[in-house]
């Protein structure tokens, strides 16, 4: 899978088929988005007990976050793909386990998700969001290394101690003659768990934090990373000349770091989905 040298990793993928079942092949990506939704509904669930949210609930929220986010997710990634796939049979619309999905997408369909949930529940959304966001970040640095095994989503060529081996089959054209590549799908998933470590300390440490802080930080810390490693990626999604996941980036930065100083500079409570005070609020 990868060689270890010293000061030098070297990655290759296995391939995307972890195991075949008769004629039935099981891939990395779709069991590694599996996990992530497993391992986040439990963390959410542990995570909701720590600000008496009943972790049932949090289980209901994630089965609608799940049908919310995932065909959005692909949806978004389509329609910035579309001349692509308007030359693909019409099935490969629907091809989720081939990879080419974007996060985004999932954030957005997540989130209408979540508020129809929690209007018809009247609960928090904001409450909601800061407990299920640690096991979001968490989700995507796993589902990162789905990258990986379809050898998709690496970034511009490189000759640095640690590359992405890329078959001459994945390779973009114009770059056939490069076999090394940056592996940008480690470098997020590394970010991302060191945004999961800060969210998590955060939401433990300082249970009293006004409702919608964790998931303002994870807007402007998830975006960060971001914006840093989709310059190195040779496949971004664009509108015109500018790369997508950029702009979005930018956009959350910005909403982030306003939402704070709405909440802290201002203090004042974000609209929500219940009128109830949130007895955590002191701040």
């Amino acid at each position: 899978m990868f060689n270890l040298l010293p000061f030098a990793f070297e990655f290759t993928s296995p391939g995307p088929i972890a195991f075949e079942i008769g004629s039935i092949s099981i891939r990395w990506y779709g069991l590694l988005i599996a996990s992530a939704i497993i391992l986040g509904t439990l963390l959410a669930q542990t995570l909701a007990k720590k600000r008496n949210v009943d972790p049932e609930i949090v289980g209901d929220l994630a089965i609608w976050l799940v049908v919310g986010a995932i065909p959005c997710a692909r949806f978004y990634y389509v329609l910035f793909e579309w001349q692509r796939f308007q030359v693909q049979p019409w099935y490969k619309v629907f091809a989720i386990w081939e990879g080419g999905i974007a996060i985004h997408g999932a954030i957005i369909g997540g989130a209408i998700a979540a508020t129809i949930f929690c209007k018809r529940q009247q609960i928090s959304t904001w409450l909601m969001a800061d407990i299920i966001m640690p096991a979001v970040i968490l989700g995507q640095a796993i589902g990162r290394w789905g990258n990986f095994f379809n050898s998709e989503a690496f970034g511009s060529p490189t000759d640095l101690p640690w590359k992405l081996f890329i078959p001459v089959n994945r390779r973009p054209p114009e770059l056939m003659n490069e076999a090394y590549f940056h592996p940008t799908f480690l470098y997020e998933s590394l970010w991302n768990i060191g945004v999961f470590a800060l969210l998590i300390f955060t939401f433990l440490r300082f249970p009293k934090l006004r409702t919608g802080t964790i998931t303002m930080m994870y807007a402007i810390a998830y975006s960060i990373g971001r914006f840093w490693i989709e310059g190195l990626r040779t496949d971004s999604l664009m509108v015109g000349q500018l790369r997508t996941a950029q702009i979005v980036s930018l956009v959350s930065i910005a909403v982030g770091t306003l939402g704070l100083v709405w909440l802290y500079g201002l203090r004042r409570r974000f609209p929500d989905t219940t009128p109830k005070e949130i007895p955590t609020e002191s701040l």
